[in-house]
């Protein structure tokens, strides 16, 4: 889990900064934060902003490593969950006002150890880790709130994961696979 937790008011503040952030860049301006903000949101920390309505994924981006700090972090990926995610056309103004948000702020991701591919099945945990696959020049990430939501087990949520990289659906058990974990703390409207 992250060193520090943050606490609900924090993270409702996050997504009250990431809502006001998306709205002033739909409208044309720029965003300044003027709030005085928790220590924690200057530690470097990945984060993902996800956006829905009615339920239905909207857009949906992030930082999986800790490159910045939170605060720079939400600022970008809210935008870019907006406007910038490829697989949907950019939000409007109007329907920016049914949009929900939520924040998973993000631990560093590990490289899980395996002497066996079957070694995944015990070591990761639906619910608690978020994974990232590499191979090759492939790379895919789903966050541990995807595969409850989708109501998947460890072996399917694998495969979606390799789906999401372009991969077959069984390269997971490749040796030349890498998989990496990490967990979050999700925050949502």
């Amino acid at each position: 889990m992250l060193k520090d937790q943050l606490t609900l008011e924090e993270g409702q503040l996050l997504i009250k900064i990431a809502r006001e952030n998306i709205a002033t860049y739909l409208k044309g301006g720029e965003y300044v934060c003027t709030k005085e903000l928790p220590e924690i949101f200057h530690e470097k920390l990945g984060v993902f902003v996800t956006l829905s309505i009615n339920s239905n994924l909207r857009g949906c981006i992030g930082y999986p490593e800790p490159y910045m700090e939170l605060i720079e972090g939400l600022l970008d990926v809210s935008v870019a969950a907006a406007v910038e995610d490829p697989r949907f056309n950019p939000i409007s103004l109007e329907e920016f006002e049914n949009v929900k948000i939520e924040v998973s702020v993000l631990t560093k991701p590990q490289l899980v150890q395996v002497d066996s591919y079957e070694d995944y099945l015990n070591l990761l945990k639906v619910g608690r880790d978020g994974l990232i696959i590499e191979n090759m020049y492939h790379r895919g990430l789903l966050l541990p709130q995807v595969p409850i939501e989708q109501n998947w087990n460890i072996e399917t949520f694998l495969e979606n994961l390799c789906y999401k990289a372009g991969l077959y659906g069984d390269a997971w058990k490749d040796n030349n696979t890498k998989i990496y974990s990490f967990q979050a703390q999700i925050f949502d409207e």
